[in-house]
């Protein structure tokens, strides 16, 4: 699911509310995170420390 959520918010070009509150969720339901989601969430925050994601504020 991780995975998912940030294939989306890659899609998109934005970390939304939503997707950040999906990842939380997972992350807290999972308790662990595997490989494959830690190297997605690397990825993500790559793309966002390189500015091609944007953090959109919740409203």
């Amino acid at each position: 699911m991780i995975r998912q959520l940030v294939e989306k918010a890659l899609y998109i070009k934005q970390l939304t509310p939503d997707i950040e509150n999906g990842i939380n969720s997972e992350l807290t339901r999972l308790g662990y995170i595997d490989d494959v989601d830690y190297e997605a969430l690397e990825l993500l925050m790559a793309e966002m420390d390189a500015g091609r994601i944007q953090l959109v504020a919740s409203r």
